[in-house]
Parts: structure tokens; C-alpha cells; sequence
């Protein structure tokens, strides 16, 4: 089997909840017997060079972005092979999307067997966006690595600062600004922000937001990427993780936090609903800063409501699902109905 990804999924430097997605499911794919060639590429005619490299007769697996990139290749390619495309986010669903992406998007998914989406959101959007037809389309939720009770922060306790966390890649859609405009409401309350993600796809955005939080006097900071045990200390030293997304498919970060018992407070958007159904979380209007600054203000100034919150946030953690469950469903999808 091929499987069709984005360059640098590997990359510790491009951190983001596709890549981290893709890498699982890859990895795990391999566990359950298939035997997994990966192709990285990063433009159109990459795209196409690979799609026409698969053998006929073989299954492959491309990433939503890199159907994007090559629609037509996609169309050909199922003409011989089976074909499922792994679609992370509606590209149709973004403010900024242009008529050529959204003919691409509806192209390449007309065009494959079969369309694995992370949410239900996900599939219920390109369902009414006539993108997809119910028996061609399987939701497979990203999994959680629920750490064990012990290393988690004592949910007992309250902290002894208010340090906001927000993970995700600096970006439009990611809202790190509706943020920054809503701390901005709260200058007396006693808080600290930290920024994880990465800079780089969308550096314009990302030098904005970096100049926006130097006028806070060091109490918001842009860490970069971290990953692995750094990114862990992050949730278990924060007791509010804010996720202020213009446009989410599920929120790979929320999913994250819930796994450390981290309460959420989030935009009311996309698949966010269903990733914070079990409790622990506060939502609000997508790209509004008054309303997120209202709801940030009454969990500071409310100790009662923290403790209900983080109470919530850690009885959710039994119901996550697992990433053994995602690569079944991707597993399923791949086979020939």
C-alpha cells in the first residue's frame, strides 16, 4: 500500500495535528500486516509522479493536501487502483478558500473510492456540501495517549498561577489573535499565556501575532514547537487549555488536553463540540474576543467553577478513544467493499 503525504511529516519542526495523525496511522497500519510505502511530496507534479508510480492494482492512501494539489492524478489513479482519500479538514469550509480549491477538493473527492475524515463534523460538512455520499465515507476519530493518573498535576489543588496554555500551528485559522485580543479585555486579572506551535507555514500571521504579544510585557509567550515530554509539561503545569479556532475539523490539541484531565475552552466551531463531549469544557462564538474574554474572566475570577471544570476534565479521560481504534477504521476503509 502507498501512502500519499505532505513533506515532512517526520520533521520535528512542522508539528501539527495532520502530521501527527498521519505518522499514527501510518505506523500503526504497518502493526496490523500492511506493508506501508510512504511518499513524501510537496507540490502538484510530486503529487502526480506518485500517483502514477502506483502499481495497478495496489491500494493507496493520500492525504487530503496532497489530493488538493493533484485532483486529476487522484481521478486517474482510481481508475486502476483503489483509492481512499484521508481528508483532515474541509477545504470549502475555510473564509479564504478560492474557487480552484474548492473545484480541487470536490474533483479529488468525487473521484476516490472511499473518503476517511476525523470527525463527524467532518463528514456530515462534506455531506451537505454534496462532497461525499454516505456509503463512501468512514470518521475516524484521532486517537489519545491518556497518560497514566500519577503524572498528571493533583486536580485537588488550584495552581498557584493562572497559565493559560493554546497549542496548535500559529496560523488564521488557529486564532491565536482572537486570543490576544481578548487578553487584552483582562489586564488586572492575574494570568500568563503560552503560545506552542509553529511559525513557519504561515510567517506573515505568526510575526503579527509575535509583535502583538511583546505589548504584554513578557506575561504571553511564543514558544515554538515543542513536542514529546516538553509538550506534556506544558498540560500539566496549565490548568486551562484555550483553543480559539476560526475553522476546526476536531482539534487534535483539545483532544490532548483531555487526555492530561486539562480543562478546554474553546470556540463553538467545527468538530470542537464532539471532541469536548464529555464535559470539562466552556465554548463560545468563533472570532469573538469579547465573549471569549467574558468566559476566560468568569473562570479566573470563580474557583468553584475551575473545580467543577477540572473534575469534568479528568472523569473525561475514560472515554477517549484510542489510536489502536482510529487505525482499525482507516484499516477498514482501505480494504475493498
Amino acid at each position: 500500500m502507498a501512502f500519499l503525504v505532505p513533506e515532512g511529516i517526520d520533521d520535528p519542526a512542522r508539528v501539527s495535528g495532520g502530521n501527527v495523525y498521519d505518522r499514527r496511522v501510518r505506523d500503526g497500519l504497518g502493526s496490523r500486516g500492511w506493508r506501508v510505502t510512504t511518499v513524501e511530496t510537496g507540490d502538484a507534479s510530486g503529487a502526480t509522479e506518485a500517483l502514477r508510480a502506483v502499481p495497478r492494482g495496489a491500494t493507496v492512501l493520500v492525504d487530503g493536501l496532497v489530493a488538493l494539489w493533484a485532483p486529476e492524478a487522484v481521478a486517474e489513479a482510481a481508475a486502476r487502483v483503489r483509492t481512499v482519500v484521508l481528508a483532515h479538514m474541509v477545504a470549502a469550509a475555510f473564509p479564504d478558500a478560492t474557487a480552484p480549491i474548492v473545484a480541487a477538493e470536490r474533483r479529488a473527492l468525487a473521484a476516490a473510492d472511499h473518503v476517511v475524515v476525523t470527525s463527524r463534523w467532518t463528514a456530515e460538512e462534506l455531506r451537505r456540501r454534496d462532497l461525499v455520499a454516505d456509503g463512501r465515507v468512514t470518521v475516524a476519530p484521532p486517537g489519545v495517549d491518556v497518560p497514566p493518573e500519577r503524572s498528571l498535576a493533583d486536580a485537588g489543588k488550584e495552581p498557584p498561577r493562572l497559565d493559560l496554555l493554546c497549542v496548535g500551528v500559529v496560523a488564521p485559522h488557529k486564532g491565536q489573535d482572537v486570543l490576544l485580543a481578548a487578553l487584552d479585555r483582562l489586564p488586572g486579572r492575574a494570568w500568563t499565556c503560552r503560545i506552542v506551535g509553529s511559525p513557519r507555514p504561515f510567517g506573515a500571521f505568526a510575526s503579527a501575532v509575535t509583535r502583538t504579544a511583546q505589548r504584554f510585557d513578557g506575561r504571553v509567550l511564543l514558544t515554538g514547537v515543542l513536542r514529546g515530554p516538553e509538550l506534556a509539561a506544558e498540560y500539566r503545569r496549565s490548568p486551562l487549555l484555550v483553543a480559539p479556532s476560526r475553522v476546526e475539523s476536531s482539534g487534535m490539541a483539545i483532544a490532548e488536553a483531555r487526555g492530561h484531565g486539562v480543562p478546554v475552552l474553546a470556540a463553538q466551531v467545527g468538530g470542537i463540540p464532539d471532541t469536548v463531549s464529555g464535559g470539562g469544557a466552556v465554548l463560545v462564538p468563533p472570532d469573538d474576543p469579547i465573549a471569549l474574554a467574558a468566559a476566560l474572566d468568569a473562570w479566573m475570577m470563580d474557583p468553584a467553577l475551575r473545580r467543577r471544570l477540572r473534575a469534568e476534565a479528568r472523569a473525561a479521560r475514560a472515554g477517549l478513544p484510542t489510536w489502536a481504534a482510529t487505525v482499525a477504521a482507516v484499516s477498514e476503509a482501505l480494504e475493498p467493499s
